[in-house]
């Protein structure tokens, strides 16, 4: 058969070839930035197990690993620090462009727009040098927080708080939210659930901004592009998803009937399941011990009941096992943050996944441009007038 697809994607022989729907166990090409150990279905950045990392690392130290391919030594990191910390303050025609828009609009509609601004005040966006596009990355990385925090913030009608130096990139992001650094229980677990969600190989927001960096556009747009991916409820939309869900049914009495019900209907269990975790999602026992934290510090055993027993119900019924946004999604909403900042909150960590993603792109670029099967009609002949 003819590999020639250069006029269009019609196969140019009868064979029919098979149809992958959503590339489902498609491999399009290979990285070096994360992967899933077979054997013991762990999550790992650059070869490290990502619960270890979880334990052991700050978000600084897994942002310069994701980036570089090694954890930074003591003066890496101090240098690393001090470039994040001097890039934190959002220039003020981004701080315009959010105050703007009315305060009903979506949060990653805020927060995509606010990227986009940024890339459009960059007058060196089309660098797309390694060393260009890494000190985009660290940019993004430091002014995310301020973005969402601000856009929380305000939709409280409260003021933009400035960004510290003084302070790591947890304890600054929280400053930023609530006006104060909150109890070290809580800066621990925010640290958490920011490396866990750091990166995830090829999922669907960092392939969208591999294809928009295979076209040689620039790092912003990539970005952009991810974001808009994110928001639905199928990708990063489901942290949200799942408190709705929680304060829906309200007490652990309840959860049978709500789950019998959901599932007579054929209605998706947010926070449920997994495209590439069969046996559960590797990032949930640390994720979960973190919420188990939370619970325990501010006395909400309530909301913990109501979680536990809909995990174990959704386990005798269908078999399936949580992923990380069951957990987080609590856990951010014990913390003080609004439901709609759950997934602005996912985007400030994944950033530096799909920036490292953008890098290894342009590194050894192709085009990413797949074929698709036309089931249209025939040929056939336009009318005469």
């Amino acid at each position: 058969m003819t590999t020639d697809r250069s006029a269009d994607d019609t196969p140019t022989t009868d064979d029919r070839p098979t149809i992958h729907k959503g590339l489902a166990g498609v491999v399009v090409d290979t990285t070096t930035i994360s992967s899933i150990d077979k054997a013991t279905s762990t999550l790992l950045y650059r070869g490290y197990p990502v619960p270890d990392l979880a334990a052991r690392c700050r978000f600084e130290q897994v942002a310069y690993l994701l980036w570089h391919g090694e954890l930074p030594s003591d003066d890496e990191l101090e240098d690393f620090e001090h470039t994040e910390r001097s890039e934190r303050a959002v220039p003020d025609p981004v701080i315009a462009a959010i105050t703007a828009m009315p305060r009903s609009t979506h949060p990653m509609d805020v927060l995509r727009t606010a990227v986009s601004v940024t890339g459009a005040f960059d007058t060196g966006s089309s660098d797309l040098s390694r060393e260009g596009e890494l000190a985009r990355s660290v940019r993004l990385m430091a002014q995310l927080p301020a973005m969402v925090a601000f856009d929380q913030r305000r939709r409280h009608g409260k003021e933009l708080v400035a960004p510290r130096d003084d302070l790591g990139y947890a304890d600054n992001f929280l400053n930023m939210t609530f006006g104060s650094v909150p109890d070290p229980e809580v800066v621990r677990a925010f640290e958490i659930s920011m490396v866990l969600y750091a990166e995830h190989s090829f999922n669907a927001s960092t392939f969208t901004a591999r294809v928009i960096a295979s076209t040689l556009s620039d790092l912003y747009s990539a970005v952009t592009g991810a974001i808009g991916a994110l928001k639905g409820p199928l990708h990063g939309g489901a942290n949200e998803a799942v408190l709705a869900t929680l304060l829906e049914i309200g007490t652990p009495d309840r959860v049978e009937q709500w789950l019998t019900d959901t599932l007579a209907r054929k209605a998706k269990v947010m926070g449920f399941g997994h495209r590439v975790y069969r046996h559960g999602d590797s990032r949930v026992p640390t994720m979960k011990a973190a919420l188990d934290g939370l619970v325990a510090h501010f006395g909400r055993q309530d909301l913990a009941e109501v979680a536990d027993t809909l995990e174990a119900a959704m386990r005798a019924h269908t078999g399936i096992e949580p992923n990380l946004d069951y957990p987080t999604g609590p856990a951010y909403h014990l913390m003080g943050f609004d439901a709609p900042t759950f997934t602005p909150l996912f985007a400030a960590s994944r950033v530096v996944g799909w920036t490292a993603h953008v890098m290894e792109q342009h590194a050894a670029n192709a085009l990413i441009r797949p074929l698709s099967q036309y089931e249209g009609p025939a040929l056939r002949a336009v009318p005469l007038a």
